[in-house]
This record gives structure tokens, C-alpha cells and sequence, in this order.
């Protein structure tokens, strides 16, 4: 079953993919079938930008259980951070 389950952000930052680094203006999080993954359904998300063409894409599948562990280290990193570390124009 196909959820249509979709979150769509601007994004700031860079991603490395087949051709090299390159930057990044959107991330899309999706609930759906793999493309190479061996589930039924995973946790998807895709950091790109779309302005660069196809190559300029990361695409990562995800457990359930990862999608949940990754969101809550990504939130453990930042609160263990000093305030403004990972802000822009620091």
C-alpha cells in the first residue's frame, strides 16, 4: 500500500553524491516502497537540489526503527551543542 505520506522542507547545506559535493536546497521525507532496500516500506529521504539537475541528489531508505534512532540523535546532537554552533554566519 502506497501512502502518499510526504514532508517537503527548504534545506541549507551540501550533500555529497556520484559527482562530488555540491549544495543543497530541499529535503524531502517520504513513507513508501524502496527502491533498493529489502522491505515493504521504508522511511525515505531525499536531500537534493533540484536546480543542479539528477546527479545532484542523496537518497537514503530507512527502517522504521532508523528513521526514529537517526531523529532522535540528530536532536540529542544539537541539544549537547553549544547554542548557534550550527547556525548559519556563525
Amino acid at each position: 500500500m502506497c501512502t502518499y505520506i510526504t514532508e517537503k522542507i527548504t534545506a541549507d547545506g551540501s550533500g555529497k553524491g556520484a559527482s562530488g559535493w555540491f549544495s543543497l536546497s530541499e529535503a524531502t521525507v517520504y513513507v513508501d516502497h524502496p527502491t533498493h532496500a529489502p522491505y515493504t516500506h521504508t522511511v525515505n529521504i531525499d536531500f537534493l537540489n533540484p536546480a543542479d539537475g539528477p546527479a545532484a541528489r542523496v537518497a537514503v531508505e530507512l527502517t522504521e526503527e532508523t528513521a526514529r534512532a537517526l531523529a532522535e540523535a540528530i536532536t540529542a546532537a544539537l541539544a549537547a551543542a553549544p547554542e548557534g554552533i550550527a547556525s548559519v554566519n556563525q
